[in-house]
């Protein structure tokens, strides 16, 4: 198996660990830049795409964009970064000019938008803006799900069961690039997916055609953000149906793995789960390649 030099499409990290708070649900202390380089050197990753975290929903640790851009500075061949913008920016208006923001930070070299965490459904006047603006900036976003019903105590745009409203946004602004992304949006790769089995990460095999897999087949602008528990599980949960969704969706797959504190170690066993489908033939190289590498230097521009 040939080697290939990775791009993580989803990180966090903070320049300052001794200044933040403890991490999710105060596990941990969110990593630090160093300390997720030295993952990389053992992944061959070559480069992570830093998200900024800037709603009040997400963490008790939130990366600014001028913390994001900072940080690919200091590590230019390491790091790029997407910027990030709330909805309810420039005054909480649905027909705020978020263009002048988005096109700033594009200017500075920001590759799109993300992670987009706001917990605000998902055709509210204010996301709708949002999406409107990337749109027109021609800048990809990265998305983290949610329930509708649960309007306490969780992150993420929300949706119903089915994501209709995801669906509804996309159709209504053709150009919007969204990479989908939470445990919510992965539950429903699967077509037994309920309400009770979105709030988690389901391990048992793939039934039937999800909602998922349905709207990547209608909507050529919606990508697959495979990182974290949520995308690394709905591939893991089922290794044939993982080796015919990638080859079906070859173009649109990218690698990620959302490392929030040190201690992680799902980015070791993931590889290993992607260097078995590999060898044992269940994906051939260059769709590996294009999970891994390709998919993501196409998307954000990037030159080799």
């Amino acid at each position: 198996m040939k080697q290939v030099k990775k791009i993580d499409i989803h990180a966090h990290v903070t320049p300052y660990k001794h200044l933040c708070p403890d991490g999710v649900n105060s596990l941990a202390p969110m990593i630090q830049d160093d300390e997720l380089l030295a993952i990389y050197d053992k992944l061959n990753i070559e480069k992570g795409l830093l998200l900024p975290l800037v709603s009040p929903e997400v963490h008790s640790y939130q990366l600014t964009n001028q913390e994001a851009k900072l940080l690919s500075d200091k590590h230019p061949d390491r790091f790029m970064w997407f910027c990030n913008v709330d909805p309810r920016a420039h005054g909480n208006r649905p027909d705020a000019n978020l263009s002048e923001q988005l096109m700033f930070y594009k200017n500075l070299g920001a590759k799109g938008l993300g992670e987009l965490t706001a917990h605000m459904p998902i055709d509210d006047p204010l996301m709708d803006n949002l999406f409107y603006h990337c749109a027109k900036c021609d800048m990809p976003v990265t998305i983290h799900v949610a329930t509708i019903k649960d309007k306490y105590g969780y992150y993420g745009i929300r949706d119903d069961l089915g994501l209709p409203r995801l669906e509804k946004m996309m159709k209504k602004h053709p150009d919007l690039k969204i990479l989908g992304h939470s445990q919510t949006f992965w539950a429903e790769i699967s077509g037994d997916c309920d309400d009770e089995i979105r709030l988690g990460w389901p391990l048992t095999p793939i039934k039937g055609v999800g909602r998922v897999t349905e709207m990547l087949r209608e909507l050529p602008n919606l990508y697959c953000d495979m990182s974290a528990g949520s995308g690394m599980g709905a591939l893991m949960r089922d290794k044939d149906h993982a080796a015919r969704f990638i080859e079906e969706f070859s173009d649109r797959v990218l690698f990620g793995l959302d490392v929030c504190a040190a201690t992680n170690v799902h980015p070791f066993e993931y590889d290993e789960f992607l260097t078995r489908m590999v060898e044992d033939k269940y994906i051939s190289e260059e769709n590996y390649y294009k999970f891994v590498r390709g998919n993501a230097m196409k998307l954000l521009n990037i030159e080799e």
